[in-house]
């Protein structure tokens, strides 16, 4: 009876660190789909990226009915720090991708998605509660390689532009239809506390884990400094 007792405990003891490693690998996975999109020859147009407040980054997305376009997928975001987004970029937050048809993709095919917030009311509206994307933002497929005037136009027209990759296609993607939300379970398991997404991306107040040392080099070398829309 006492070794059941203590084997319970133990179990139970381990479930909070088996639960925040999940997410320190997914914020791990992160960094390296973001290394490996902007090390693409034809990648993320870098004038979109100086103008991008945020990024989100979501792994694997799996499409899981051909028939309803359903996907489902969980990821993070994460902000340039300081007054109007002119800091470093900051400790992410995690977020979940729910709904929606991705249209190209194929039945069970998992694909790597990423977004660029291009101004704060994107942002705020996405770490405040689940809002869905062509609707309560404007979105587009966001443009490749250096054509400037679509960069610049892009810019101007939509407050997130999405990009995809997947089997080795990296291109625009169209996301209208599916919604994005904070996920504040994956946040309190990740930073041992209950902080709500904006706390973490904009107010600064946890310090980013180990596991986005990757990620926020990435960002940091390939996009220091903020060019205003």
């Amino acid at each position: 009876m006492r070794y059941a007792l203590v084997l319970l405990g133990t179990v139970l003891l381990s479930m909070p660190a088996q639960a925040q490693q999940k997410e320190n690998d997914r914020v791990e996975n992160a960094g390296v789909v973001m290394s490996e999109i902007l090390n693409l020859p034809d990648s993320i147009p870098q004038e979109l990226l100086d103008k991008a407040e945020c990024v989100v980054i979501l792994p694997s997305v799996l499409k899981f009915a051909i028939a309803l376009g359903g996907s489902y997928g969980r990821g993070l975001m994460t902000c340039r720090s300081g007054k109007d987004y002119a800091g470093p970029w900051g400790a992410p937050t995690m977020i979940a991708l729910e709904g929606g048809s991705f249209g190209f993709q194929l039945g069970g095919q998992a694909t790597d998605f990423v977004l660029l917030i291009m101004n704060g009311r994107g942002a705020d509206s996405i770490l405040s509660s689940k809002v869905k994307i062509g609707v309560g933002l404007a979105a587009a497929a966001g443009p490749k390689g250096r054509d400037a005037s679509a960069a610049t136009d892009a810019a101007l027209r939509a407050e997130i532009l999405s990009y995809s990759r997947s089997r080795g296609l990296f291109a625009g993607a169209f996301l209208d239809g599916s919604t994005l939300r904070p996920d504040n379970n994956a946040n309190e398991k990740l930073y041992g506390k209950k902080l709500t997404a904006k706390e973490i991306a904009l107010e600064g107040k946890a310090a980013p884990p180990s596991s986005a040392e990757n990620l926020l080099a990435t960002l940091n070398k390939r996009s220091s400094r903020h060019l205003p829309s």
